[in-house]
Formats: C-alpha cells, structure tokens, sequence
C-alpha cells in the first residue's frame, strides 16, 4: 500500500504566472534580484507587502526575521517567486503563520513548488523539514522561466532535478507511481540537456518533484550537504555526490548521470573539513539513509569523500 501526496492546485505552461489572478492582500517573498530581471511585470502583480533579500542556501533566521517583519500584518496570502532557495523559505513562513501559499519556481530543479520539504540551515547546517502543510495551496510553473534562466544557474537546477528524480527511483520509499513518474522526469531532462530544450527543464523538474516529493532522496543528498556547508553550490554538489552515490548503489542510472555531468563541464569540487568529522555528519542524515537502498557505514562515506576529493575528471 502507498499513499500519494501533492499540491491540490498546479498550474503548468507557458505563460501561467503571467495570466494567473494574484490576490492583492500578499506578502510576496523573493530575492534581491527579481526587480532586476523584471518578474514583478512579467506577473502583472503588485503585492501589498514584499520581501526581497532571501539569500541563497537560506537559513532559519532568516524565516524568523520574515515573521518577525510581518506577523502583524493584514495579509491573505504568501507568494513566493524565485528558486528553490526562496520556495522553501516561503512555504516555511506561510506554514508558521497559517497563511495561504502560492509558489512559482523562476528556475527548474528544486521541485520545492509540488513538495512538502523545506531545507533550510540550522546552526549554520541544511536541515530538511517535511510536514505536509508545508505543500503549496497553488503551484504556478512557467515554462518562460526557463527560457531566461543563465547558464550557471541552469546547469546547477537542471543537474538537481536529475539527482532528485534518480536518487528517488532506487529510494527504498520508491513504488509502481514514483518510478514512473522519476523515470518519466529523467527521460525528459536527459532530453532537455542534450537537446538544449529550455522549456522540457519545467516540465521534467515539475514532474521530478512529484516523484520525489512521494518518495525519498538518498545518499547522494545526504553526501552534497556537507559540500554545501562550505559554500558549494547545492546542484554542483549533487553533480558529483550523486555520481558517487550511483555508482555505489550500482543504479541503473549510473552512466546516463554521469554522461550528463560530463555534458554540463561542472568542475570537479572538495571539501576542506575533516573526513571523519564529515563522514559523522552524514552518517547522521538518517532521512537520506534510512531510504538508500544499500547499507551505507562510515568508512564507505570515508571511502568516497576522498575519491571526490582526489578525482581529476568525471
């Protein structure tokens, strides 16, 4: 038996925010750069309240900071417009204040729009939080998005949306529904990157979402945070970390993920901090190990940091 879980609205295409009916009683939350690329047009919308300095890999001061501005306020509605950085802040901030949630992803790879997850750091840590009033109440995805994405930022989605929907096909969690869907997403990416699709990458990382939103990430997530902590950016992490997790697991997805890696010139990354102090850390990510499918010890963590450390190409 399994259950199936996702957003009660989403709205997919081409020119869907721009054409969606905002309700003006919101607290739009984004980064510092959305006035700058023009969003607030583009979605013909004028919020009463706006929050724009969420900064990348947020943290839960930051969520804090947000309810402390605007707890007090006469607002309906939390709309977050921006990566996945800003999605789970504003999911967060909208479940912590009982507010509605409308989420529209500006880039495609999170998957945070169709999910009940929100990372965020903690003690200056990733830490995922799941509950499912974490779920958006309307999911918006626009393919125009995509389209206008730069290159960094796209191959750092796109190779997050491919670890997602992989890692959570071989997930101990996975069933008939989110292979499909996961197998489904990947397909569509691996297309999108070879072909150079922009408007694919919406429609993969969406489905990529509901895939692994039912499902789990494993040992690749839980290898990129510690990547991550020290300022590496969270898909160039999983570039190699979910390599290194495949090729453990012996996933069918193995070669595939690492040709498009080697397609996408991602250069190679390490770490700084001690290996068995990291390898403690990941050994205590039980959410992504308890659901990998082979048994992972710290000395097979150990093993593999040092090969991505010591790795001279993909």
């Amino acid at each position: 038996m399994f259950t199936i879980k996702q957003p009660p609205n989403i709205v997919y295409g081409k020119n869907s925010a721009s054409e969606y009916n905002f309700p003006k009683n919101s607290l739009l939350i984004t980064s510092s750069g959305a006035k700058n690329r023009n969003w607030f047009s583009y979605i013909n919308f004028e919020p009463s309240l706006i929050y724009d300095q969420v900064e990348p890999n947020p943290s839960i001061e930051t969520v804090n900071k947000i309810i402390e501005i605007f707890q007090k306020k006469d607002f309906t509605t939390v709309v977050g417009l921006g990566g996945g950085s800003v999605l789970d802040v504003a999911k967060y901030v909208a479940y912590k204040l009982k507010k509605q949630k409308i989420l529209i992803p500006t880039n495609f790879g999170s998957g945070s729009e169709v999910t009940r997850i929100s990372v965020l750091k903690v003690n200056g840590l990733k830490k995922s939080f799941h509950d499912d009033q974490l779920f958006a109440d309307v999911a918006i995805v626009d393919s125009n998005f995509a389209e206008i994405m730069n290159t960094e930022t796209l191959k750092n989605s796109v190779i997050d949306a491919c670890a997602q929907c992989t890692e959570a096909y071989d997930s101990k969690l996975s069933n008939p529904y989110t292979k499909f869907l996961c197998s489904t997403a990947f397909d569509i990416l691996e297309d999108a990157i070879l072909n150079k699709n922009p408007e694919k990458l919406a429609l993969g990382s969406m489905i990529s979402g509901l895939g692994f939103g039912n499902s789990s990430t494993t040992f690749g997530h839980a290898l990129s945070y510690v990547f991550s902590n020290e300022g590496i950016s969270h898909g160039h992490a999983l570039a190699f970390t979910t390599i290194a997790a495949h090729n453990f697991n012996k996933s069918q997805f193995y070669l595939r993920f690492k040709n498009l890696v080697k397609v996408l010139n991602f250069e190679k990354i390490s770490i700084n901090q001690n290996l068995d102090n990291a390898s403690e850390l990941i050994l205590s990510d039980r959410k992504h190990l308890d659901n990998n499918p082979l048994e992972v010890s710290k000395n097979d963590i150990i093993d593999i940091l040092k090969q991505i450390n010591n790795q001279n190409s993909v």
